[in-house]
């Protein structure tokens, strides 16, 4: 497994991130553990989760869960050194997590903890913000996205507010590092230069989606990742598993997440099905597993700190794995690039 480094090298990754969204709702506890027992096994180091995890559905009954799933395993193993963890703190929400408010400082001094005893863990390796309290543009919102409400003072306070927190968790050992999610370059670049400024924990990652058909990180975040040493995680590689091809022509799986979120949260368009069935075409080309090619894209950017991946079962998860050490050939790589300038941004 290519092993990669973030905060100036201080913390290595594997290039493959296990995602943890499901345990808890689509996912047992024993299964939720045997995916962590067989990612280690193949090589991957580093297990992403959030506070407000599981999903499929999001329920405030069940916030939290896969969280505990982990310091389940972590207590019945004892094997904290081999994981590298990051968990989230959720933004402003319609009721799922803290009766809908927010982060601010001082919920960030309690969230921590709160994250800490779910996880039966001392540390937590990256402490991600789920997504700005100023709004954001990811899931499908860049289409409408008019910034013109904030307020720049009310951000900055705010970024100081968090930041001050971060340094308190940093200090006390609780958190080791500070990360993004569902952030703008703009915004990236405010929380690294009042960091600066203060002498607070800098950005070292920002969870985003990127995949062969959401590839709004590669331009502006591309020359922020690298210039600043941020790495990108990226989530949704697959694109809910449209890339796999499972549900091209009107296919629908049994269990899959299709038959519960019909628009898989806006990427179901009239252009989305064209541009992965040419996808396919690119991997049959080259003798690819469709799965394996979208994972190899995702993990050879130069601005990618890790690739998010998530399994509903073994056998998925068995196949990922699979293909874990591809590396496109220049061709397959000049095809996909072709692919894209011919179908961009289908959703």
């Amino acid at each position: 497994m290519r092993m990669n480094t973030l905060a100036n090298g201080t913390l290595e990754v594997s290039a493959l991130c296990l995602g943890s969204m499901t345990w808890g709702s689509t996912n047992t506890v024993a299964e939720g553990h045997a995916q962590i027992d067989m990612a280690l096994d193949h090589g991957i180091n580093f297990v992403d989760t959030a506070e407000m995890y599981p999903v499929n559905p999001i329920s405030a009954d069940t916030v939290g869960d896969s969280e505990r799933v982990i310091g389940a395993w972590l207590a019945r193993t004892g094997r904290r050194d081999d994981l590298v963890i990051a968990t989230k703190v959720s933004g402003d929400n319609p009721g799922w997590v803290r009766d809908g408010r927010g982060y601010d400082g001082d919920t960030i001094r309690e969230t921590v903890d709160a994250s800490l005893a779910r996880l039966q863990t001392d540390h937590i390796d990256i402490y991600q913000t789920h997504w700005p309290i100023r709004g954001s543009y990811m899931f499908r919102q860049n289409w409408g996205f008019d910034p013109s409400s904030q307020d720049r003072a009310t951000t900055e306070a705010h970024m100081r507010d968090v930041l001050a927190a971060m340094a308190d968790v940093v200090a006390a050992g609780k958190v080791r590092h500070f990360g993004l999610s569902n952030e703008s370059v703009w915004g990236t670049a405010q929380w690294l230069r009042i960091a600066r400024e203060m002498g607070a924990p800098e950005v070292i990652s920002i969870q985003n989606e990127y995949s062969l058909l959401c590839r709004l990180a590669d331009t502006d975040l591309a020359e922020l990742c690298v210039n600043e040493d941020v790495g990108l995680l990226a989530f949704s590689p697959l694109a809910t598993g449209l890339l796999t091809g499972k549900y091209q022509h009107g296919a629908l799986p049994d269990h899959s997440r299709k038959t519960t979120q019909p628009e898989l949260g806006g990427r179901v368009t009239e252009r989305v099905f064209p541009t992965v069935e040419a996808y396919l075409q690119v991997a049959e080309k080259h003798g690819l597993d469709p799965v394996h090619m979208a994972l190899a894209f995702s993990v050879s950017r130069p601005f990618m700190g890790s690739t998010i991946f998530g399994a509903s079962s073994l056998a998925q998860l068995e196949r990922i794995l699979a293909g874990k050490d591809l590396v496109l050939s220049d061709e397959a790589l000049a095809d996909i690039n072709a692919t894209h300038k011919a179908h961009p941004l289908p959703f």
